[in-house]
């Protein structure tokens, strides 16, 4: 028996190592949840209200997985409201009866019912949330999702010592269902919420509160953290800052960009943004805050929610707290500016692949109208509207209507264009009213499909965050005033755009988007304002298979929650 070489057996030992780091960097695994919707009791702001929570917590647990891992998350219902869960970013290729909004993909899990969610995570990493998608459940029912990379991937920065996730979000004393129910029956816009929270409380220096309340981050000095902040709020974009730190951001939405250093981050409801934290100042108690952004003469919650920074060693009552001041509610500058900063990574191993060319281009106006309501207390109601249309929810999911052809449940006659041209960001026609329909926009499987979301001036001009499901795209430009098709494309960033799956539009300005119809089924689109999300501003896509078994829509599962 011949007796190899040394150099023989190292390149044999190297082959074997480099294959089993292959098969580590490329094995998946199931992952397991159970999601139990139960009442509980708690206690903000000086009073306690019952809440529905998961599993008894407010914020709900947090959701690990790693990219490439297939995900089961069983949601049992003990409480009397229906329920559905939407895992918000995640793309759900081919698996869109998993999405979660009510009546567009599924019908809601009822009292004492469950449903087995089921998808796998593809071509993502970073953080996501989860939360209910009906009615204005989600101002409890939420949390967060972190996908690791794929085991021996490392981040394309320098590792943090630790990781956190920081909640953003709103709290009502009242009870969130009886305020948008009132406001619906009487046609007016719903109470604001009484304060904003940071992993679900108000803070230290909110009412109340003792000066050890609310979420603490423990650091040691020299030391790098990153901080996984996500925008569970229902209505309201938020500013973030750190008393005496500056922030790196590295990701949004589960994509990662090209590091840049800022003092206040702007993120909208249902953005994530993930940033790196030095901790370089002295040992003491700093703290973190959340504010409101609105730019318009519009009323919202200005209470600031607060949490403490505190470095190792320091003895919490004898030790001063480093105070921040929020930036002004009306900081257009400060918004402008970051979203300007943000730029997919766009290397080697995460490109940033914009269309080039278009198949399908959508100018779509967002704003409010008003329609007649006999029954409200101005015989008027204000309605969400995009191209003059009021999305009217069905009573048959659209997705199981696509599917199985069941006539009349929507239409596929959403207008591609405004059917009726008008100044958009000026005070707008003097007919206010709106059409009604459950209308869709039908797409070819794998277009490549432009959208210019144009804010209009109609009651208000106002800023709105859009969610697409089932997508991420590219924000290649964005503007003040009118989208001018001849001029604003020359304006467009088509080599590192931001990609993401929801994007602020900005007030009396318009913001262009673009993706590629690579994933069948019935893709809501919508703001992410949820007050708008109840007066209709929202529609939905419907995307054909395509032509081979890996482009076409998986069957229903036998579980699918029946209206």
């Amino acid at each position: 028996m011949a007796v190899l070489p040394p150099s023989r057996w190292f390149t044999l030992l190297l082959m074997a190592c480099c294959f089993l780091l292959q098969a580590l960097s490329t094995r998946s695994e199931t992952r397991h949840y159970k999601f139990n919707v139960v009442m509980r009791n708690m206690t903000r702001l000086c009073s306690t209200k019952p809440i529905l929570t998961v599993n008894g917590k407010f914020p709900g647990p947090t959701l690990y997985a790693r990219e490439g891992d297939n995900v089961l998350v069983k949601v049992v219902n003990h409480v009397a409201h229906n329920i559905t869960i939407h895992w918000h970013g995640v793309r759900q290729i081919r698996t869109g009866w998993y999405d979660g909004p009510a009546y567009i993909t599924q019908c809601p899990i009822q009292p004492g019912s469950s449903f087995l969610y089921n998808f796998t995570i593809t071509g993502q990493r970073g953080t996501l949330l989860w939360h209910a998608h009906i009615n204005w459940l989600r101002a409890t029912i939420h949390g967060a999702i972190v996908i690791l990379p794929k085991l021996g991937v490392s981040y394309p920065f320098p590792a943090p010592y630790k990781e956190a996730v920081v909640l953003l979000g709103e709290w009502w004393k009242e009870d969130t269902e009886t305020i948008i129910n009132q406001a619906m029956k009487l046609g007016v816009g719903p109470n604001i919420s009484d304060s904003h929270t940071i992993n679900g409380h108000p803070g230290p220096l909110s009412k109340c509160a003792s000066s050890q309340d609310g979420f603490k981050l423990n650091v040691e000095n020299g030391k790098t953290y990153m901080l996984r902040i996500i925008n569970a709020a229902l209505n309201d974009d938020l500013f973030f800052k750190v008393a005496g730190h500056e922030l790196t951001v590295v990701e949004v939405d589960a994509v990662y960009t090209k590091p840049f250093k800022t003092d206040t981050l702007l993120i909208t409801p249902g953005q994530t943004t993930n940033v790196l934290l030095r901790a370089n100042q002295s040992a003491g108690r700093y703290l973190l805050s959340v504010s409101p952004f609105m730019d318009a003469p519009l009323q919202v919650d200005n209470k600031t929610g607060t949490a403490t920074l505190h470095y190792a060693n320091t003895v919490s009552s004898a030790t001063s707290l480093t105070l921040i001041k929020p930036p002004p509610q009306n900081a257009t500058p400060i918004v402008s500016k970051f979203a300007e900063s943000l730029r997919s990574l766009n290397s080697k191993e995460y490109p940033a692949n914009v269309p080039k060319t278009i198949d399908h281009s959508l100018l779509l106006t967002i704003g409010v109208g008003v329609n007649p309501c006999p029954s409200c207390i101005n015989k008027t109601k204000v309605v969400g509207t995009i191209n003059n249309v009021t999305f009217i929810m069905p009573s048959t999911p659209i997705l199981q209507a696509h599917y199985y052809s069941i006539p009349g449940v929507f239409t596929e006659d959403f207008p591609a264009t405004p059917l009726h041209k008008f100044n958009y960001t000026g005070s707008g026609p003097k007919n206010l009213q709106t059409m009604n329909g459950t209308r869709v926009y039908r797409l070819p499987y794998n277009a490549s499909v432009q959208v210019v979301l144009q804010d209009t001036g109609i009651i208000s001009p106002e800023s709105h965050p859009i969610h697409l499901h089932g997508f991420n795209f590219f924000v290649v430009g964005r503007g003040i005033g009118n989208y001018n098709p001849r001029a604003s494309p020359s304006t467009f960033n088509l080599i590192d755009p931001i990609e993401r799956n929801t994007v602020g539009v900005p007030t009396g300005g318009w913001t262009a988007i673009r993706f590629r119809s690579d994933n069948p089924g019935v893709w809501f689109m919508h703001c992410h304002f949820e007050v708008h999300t109840s007066w209709g501003l929202k529609m939905a896509f419907v995307v054909d298979n395509g032509k081979r078994p890996s482009e076409t829509l998986i069957p229903p599962p036998k579980d699918l929650p029946q209206c």
